[in-house]
């Protein structure tokens, strides 16, 4: 294993293959959709091969609280990052996801924020990114109440 610029092997770039789950129909018991790890925009390194030619999911990170149907809406063919504008040191978010924009050739970008206020800056932060890379890649914000009801 190769040393980790935070020391963490947590913070290793995997890919998570889907899991076989007989009879989730009947248990009601959803599959994880998440097919990438990690997450935290923070980790993720623009060269994470699962970015190639993926349809990038930015969520906040409270909407997957909120929204109960997250993974099967949002996650699933998506690759995900997650992020807090309020709690996050976002400073180095527009770059990065700059950078992610073009090393990549992304086919989608789908952003889900809440509908308070303090969310508002992810949405922005991807606007950004995607002016700044050059591409023209379809964007779509998706705003959840606080009630977990979708508001677009």
């Amino acid at each position: 294993m190769s040393k980790l610029p935070c020391g963490c092997p947590g913070s290793q770039v995997r890919t998570v293959e889907a899991k076989e789950i007989s009879n989730s129909e009947s248990t009601g018991r959803l599959q994880s959709e998440l097919r990438q790890w990690p997450t935290q925009l923070h980790l993720v390194p623009p060269s994470a091969p699962w970015l190639q030619n993926a349809d990038l999911l930015i969520a906040a990170d409270c909407v997957p609280f909120a929204y109960a149907e997250f993974h099967r809406d949002f996650i699933k063919g998506k690759v995900l990052v997650n992020a807090c504008p309020k709690l996050d040191d976002t400073s180095p978010y527009i770059e990065k996801l700059t950078a992610m924009l073009k090393q990549n050739d992304i086919r989608s970008l789908t952003v889900t924020i809440m509908e308070v206020p303090c969310c508002r800056g992810l949405a922005m932060m991807a606007q950004q990114a995607l002016q700044a890379s050059g591409k023209d890649i379809p964007l779509e914000v998706v705003v959840i109440g606080v009630d977990g009801e979708r508001r677009n």
